[in-house]
């Protein structure tokens, strides 16, 4: 089996002890050299300074290559390229360019009177600017706004006309989902690279009322082997073995790259790129 291509994805901390989360995740992925991590914004944009912030020390003291989340919520289209423009002074030229979860509280998504109305207008801005690889956001399994998975993929054909290169879904938890929606893809005249979005199930709940929230189908046998395995103790060997798999039959059908939203928890996501053949080297923090 061909060793792939890796990338994570972490959100910036809120509290001192978040804190020491974050940087103990990035100091145990950093080794396993992956292409680019990736840094949220929280919903609402309430983490736009704090996502800054860790983008640039993420950049300064560990030479990875990073991908700043950046949304059109609660801010103008003026505000938005200034933080754009300030991650291109920083040196980090990589952008996930998302529409954005509506503020909480608020059902759905409301653009700012002068801000950008969509993602497609988001990335179109960003690639005047030619200053950005832009990677844009995909839904194997739907949108939870979108009518229908044709209406799903000629949105995300929009995205990369507009000036986006790649893209990266959201999580799933069967392989079939991602090559159904790759064909789909391809069909409607996509070549861009797709890249699976792979969630370590580090709790099984909380993923399944997170799964709820955006759309992602919970299989009735993974719910059965989750259960059994929390009552046997054995759920982080299972969470392991099923990651495992599903990285496993991505790679055996051609898949290259995996990303990894590791939750700011890294243990699993290591686990289970070990298992994938994914060795670590040594990473020195640049603390000058």
């Amino acid at each position: 089996m061909k060793t792939p291509r890796i990338s994570f994805e972490f959100f910036p901390p809120q509290s001192l002890d978040a804190s020491f989360r974050l940087w103990e995740t990035v100091r145990t992925l950093a080794p396993l050299r992956p292409d680019f991590v990736s840094v949220t914004y929280g919903a609402g944009g309430t983490t736009r300074d704090l996502t800054h912030e860790a983008v640039e020390t993420i950049h300064r003291h560990y030479g990875l290559n990073v991908a700043a989340h950046l949304t059109c919520v609660n801010a103008s289209r003026a505000e938005t390229l200034e933080i754009a423009e300030r991650y291109a002074r920083a040196g980090v030229t990589e952008i996930v360019a998302l529409r954005g979860d509506p503020p909480r509280g608020q059902g759905r998504f409301t653009p700012h009177p002068e801000g950008f109305a969509s993602s497609i207008e988001l990335v179109e801005a960003l690639a005047r600017t030619g200053k950005f690889t832009i990677r844009v956001g995909a839904y194997p399994e739907g949108h939870p706004e979108s009518a229908d998975m044709k209406q799903n993929v000629e949105w995300l054909k929009r995205k990369l006309d507009a000036g986006a290169s790649s893209a990266i879904t959201q999580f799933f938890f069967e392989a079939e989902s991602f090559f159904r929606f790759r064909d789909a893809a391809a069909a409607a005249g996509i070549d861009a690279p797709i890249i699976p979005g792979i969630l370590p199930i580090d709790n099984w709940e909380g993923v399944k009322r997170f799964a709820a929230r955006c759309g992602a189908r919970v299989p009735a046998w993974l719910d059965e082997m989750f259960a059994t395995a929390t009552r046997d103790g054995r759920q982080h060997l299972l969470a392991t073995a099923v990651c495992t798999e599903l990285c496993t039959d991505l790679i055996e059908g051609g898949v290259e790259a995996l990303h990894f939203y590791t939750l700011n928890k890294p243990a699993l996501t290591r686990d289970v790129c070990h298992a994938l053949g994914v060795t670590p080297e040594v990473v020195l923090e640049n603390v000058a």
